[in-house]
């Protein structure tokens, strides 16, 4: 899928993976969502804690940003070579939340990042080096794979977890 070249095209890949994800969610039921083996040993729960914190993360680092701030990315305990590890800490986080509660951060922190990207300007999510955080990349490309790439992905594990639990 291309890259989205203005927010208005950023926004709708954003609606349009959410709203794919949604409906994949809508096929499960709430035990289904508790079930391991979605991703591995996760949970369609802890898929959604994830994108959760992807997104809150996003949200931490643009903020500094703006505060002229360089947070270090992905996280301060781990580079982007230790992804795993991040992930798994981001699970262990999350595995005891209720999926009540992960629902709600979920719709709260989906509204939250579609307030503050609708606030965002096109020069800042377009422009290499706008933020010094963001170095040569796009502010937009941090938006995107922490938004709509992250849904697509979700999206693609929940069918496919879907089709084998039909299954059985």
């Amino acid at each position: 899928m291309p890259r989205p070249q203005n927010k208005q095209e950023l926004l709708e890949v954003i609606h349009y993976e959410r709203n794919k994800l949604n409906k994949a969610l809508e096929c499960l039921t709430e035990e289904q969502k508790l079930r391991q083996g979605a991703c591995g040993d996760w949970s369609v729960k802890d898929i959604l804690a994830h994108l959760v914190d992807w997104e809150q993360r996003g949200l931490r680092w643009y903020r500094s940003g703006l505060q002229g701030e360089v947070p270090k990315t992905p996280d301060e305990q781990y580079n982007w070579r230790e992804l795993p590890a991040l992930n798994n800490a981001i699970y262990e986080n999350y595995r005891d939340w209720s999926l009540k509660d992960i629902k709600l951060v979920f719709e709260k922190t989906y509204e939250e990042t579609l307030m503050v990207l609708e606030q965002m300007t096109e020069e800042e999510l377009f422009t290499p080096n706008f933020y010094q955080w963001t170095g040569n990349s796009l502010l937009r490309d941090y938006v995107n794979a922490n938004t709509a790439s992250h849904y697509r992905w979700a999206s693609k594990l929940i069918r496919g977890f879907i089709k084998r639990i039909e299954g059985d």
